[in-house]
């Protein structure tokens, strides 16, 4: 089973961290094959980025940009747009990071993750609980306690038991 995920934010949301922290959550603490890879136009803060994931249970070799997706995450709901339906594969979903739930439908899923991330850190920082609605959503892609360990070995101590808190109760809103 290959599942590729393509993340669409803005510099500076934490797209691609939250590719790696899922790549990190499926190789180390799942015992799966995956990539994490980030596609930059220029680099600055506030401009469109992409990040990518490739999960699977055998070894991964395309090194590309994935262009069908599983699932599309939208850290920043002002880049949507319906044109992005043709790069779903036939069961993909579409995450978007909304207060607008008038968007969602049978292909995509919202959450304000950002008023979650505002709730808990104080930060707007949503990446966290787009993980945690990622594991919800995704049966078999990544799983929670997986994520839990990832967030764990890569965040800093002063930050980590909020996130914890993110990432639940993002999960929990599915």
């Amino acid at each position: 089973m290959l599942k590729e995920i393509r993340w669409h934010g803005r510099g500076g949301q934490g797209s691609f961290t939250g590719a790696k922290l899922l790549g990190t959550a499926a190789s180390l603490h799942d015992g799966r094959f995956a990539q994490a890879f980030p596609s930059f136009g220029p680099e600055r803060r506030g401009a469109p980025v992409l990040g990518f994931n490739r999960i699977s249970d055998n070894p991964i070799t395309d090194r590309s940009e994935i262009s069908l997706c599983d699932f599309i995450i939208f850290l920043d709901d002002t880049l949507w747009n319906e044109r992005y339906y043709d790069d779903l594969k036939k069961e993909a979903l579409i995450l978007i990071n909304t207060a607008d739930s008038s968007l969602a439908n049978e292909r995509i899923r919202t959450i304000d993750a950002t008023g979650l991330a505002l709730d808990v850190l104080g930060l707007p920082i949503a990446n966290t609980a787009m993980l945690g609605a990622l594991a919800a959503l995704s049966g078999e892609t990544v799983t929670r306690e997986a994520l839990v360990e990832a967030l764990k070995s890569s965040l800093k101590p002063s930050v980590l038991e909020k996130n914890l808190i993110l990432l639940e109760k993002a999960y929990e809103r599915f």
